[in-house]
């Protein structure tokens, strides 16, 4: 495309932007403002409703079932990543950007505290929660403060990966752990083992379509224009990204709180 023909399609994205010029320090693949100057991003911000009603699914049953608020708190956090990254897409703002990624870390890095609490029971004053609770704060308010000093979007993918990877070794021995076995029969064990290694395989699975999407933008946008919409928005691969990470993250919120 010409330097004159750029020129001209970004002065009329524009115009058409309800939300004003893009300050994320992201910009995925799929065209802004392409069929509504109210949404950036179509495919990117409405496939978030699907990680919301998970996150309404689980927290429903963790009510139903009359678990400690502390299991309520995850889902609720997990409804909050669905909510922000739905704006931002939808504006493509670096407000609406912070709305989505800090909610990720706070939320991945709460559910990982509460893995590190192995004493019997709920109590406050009997088990290392108040020193957890201490640490998941300060490490949250240095990393929100750093964070938006550097919007380096890498160093925020580090951080949560970092994380998720501090999740999964923790999952793994306590699975393994001889104290915590004689607490956990084989049978539920078993279960605990599946749901965590599909969702943490799915989520996996959602990270490298995301790659794909990033890496191979031009000859996908190529393809979309090609087959056309609505079809093309099956090649939305950031959306799929939300789907399988979603859909992952659920399995494992359900795996770990049943742990």
């Amino acid at each position: 495309m010409s330097a004159f023909a750029n020129a001209t399609a970004g002065a009329f994205l524009s115009s058409r932007a309800f939300w004003g010029p893009v300050t994320a320090t992201l910009d995925w693949c799929e065209a802004n403002y392409q069929f509504s100057r109210y949404i950036a991003e179509a495919a990117n911000t409405f496939s978030n409703v699907y990680t919301v009603g998970l996150a309404v699914y689980g927290a429903l049953y963790a009510a139903r079932a009359k678990l400690p608020p502390r299991y309520l708190i995850g889902w609720m956090g997990f409804a909050l990543v669905g909510i922000g990254s739905f704006i931002f897409h939808a504006t493509l703002r670096f407000e609406a950007q912070l709305m989505d990624e800090l909610p990720m870390v706070y939320v991945a890095s709460y559910c990982c505290a509460i893995l590190f609490d192995t004493a019997r029971g709920f109590s406050l004053r009997e088990s290392n929660a108040l020193q957890l609770s201490v640490i998941f704060v300060v490490f949250n308010v240095l990393f929100t403060w750093s964070y938006y000093l550097s919007r380096d979007p890498v160093y925020h993918q580090v951080v949560f990966a970092s994380i998720m990877f501090t999740t999964l070794f923790r999952t793994l021995y306590l699975l393994r752990d001889d104290e915590i076995a004689k607490r956990l029969p084989s049978g539920p064990r078993a279960i605990v083992t599946r749901l965590f290694l599909a969702g943490a395989a799915t989520f996996a699975c959602g990270f490298f379509v995301w790659n794909l999407d990033n890496i191979f933008c031009l000859a996908v946008t190529r393809w979309k224009h090609t087959i056309g919409w609505p079809a093309a928005f099956v090649l939305e691969g950031h959306s799929w990204w939300h789907i399988l990470t979603a859909t992952g993250t659920y399995l494992m919120l359900v795996g770990n709180t049943y742990l």
